[in-house]
């Protein structure tokens, strides 16, 4: 054999390996991204759950307090059409964009703060407070709003390790040629800070 075949063979191997050794790290990368994306996703049902859990409880929570006092029935209105708005927005994890997740997040807050109200008024009702029914779902409300607190913590994380991840070079330039896209997250809405004011 010639020495300049051997040359070319030994060049030719060399290539190979390069690409061979690019290939290999371009499918673990997107194998990485997709770990990943479908951890989001997974995080997003999540909260999704606990947000069904509160709507679900919402009508009970509604019907008892209507049944057991003469109640401001414009509170209760809020309430019911907050829940009813809220049930009708819904977000795809995969098409997360950071005006639908606004929006998502201010129908949300919409029934968050007219529940919030809703407890306020019930201050004037010693004797709706005193009812187990009414106690059981106060408390099964208020252990959903934490875990609601806590699913979007826990998605906002998974959001940020995906994010991170396909923005670092050189990863970037396969999230770009695959279409991985950057999730948003759940953010503060303006007015957060204040508690909701009720005036008897």
């Amino acid at each position: 054999m010639k020495k300049g075949c051997l040359i070319w063979i030994i060049i030719g191997a060399v290539i190979a390996l390069i690409v061979f050794g690019i290939i290999s790290w371009g499918i673990k990368v997107n194998n990485r991204m997709v770990a990943l994306q479908e951890g989001v996703t997974s995080q997003w049902g999540n909260v999704e759950t606990q947000y069904q859990r509160r709507a679900d409880l919402i009508p009970n929570f509604v019907n008892t307090v209507k049944g057991a006092a003469q109640f401001e029935q414009e509170t209760l209105t809020q309430v019911i059409e907050a829940r009813a708005k809220a049930t009708q927005v819904t977000l795809d994890p995969t098409k997360m964009t950071a005006e639908n997740m606004k929006q998502f997040q201010e129908v949300q807050g919409e029934v968050s703060s007219a529940l919030s109200r809703l407890m306020v008024v019930v201050e004037k009702y010693p004797e709706l407070k005193a009812t187990q029914n009414f106690r059981d779902l106060q408390v099964a409300l208020e252990g959903t709003e934490n875990r609601i607190s806590v699913e979007r913590r826990n998605f906002n994380e998974k959001a940020k390790e995906f994010n991170t991840y396909i923005k670092q070079f050189p990863q970037s330039f396969i999230a770009g040629i695959r279409g991985f896209t950057e999730r948003p997250y759940f953010e503060s809405l303006e007015g957060a800070e204040r508690a909701p004011q009720v005036q008897f």
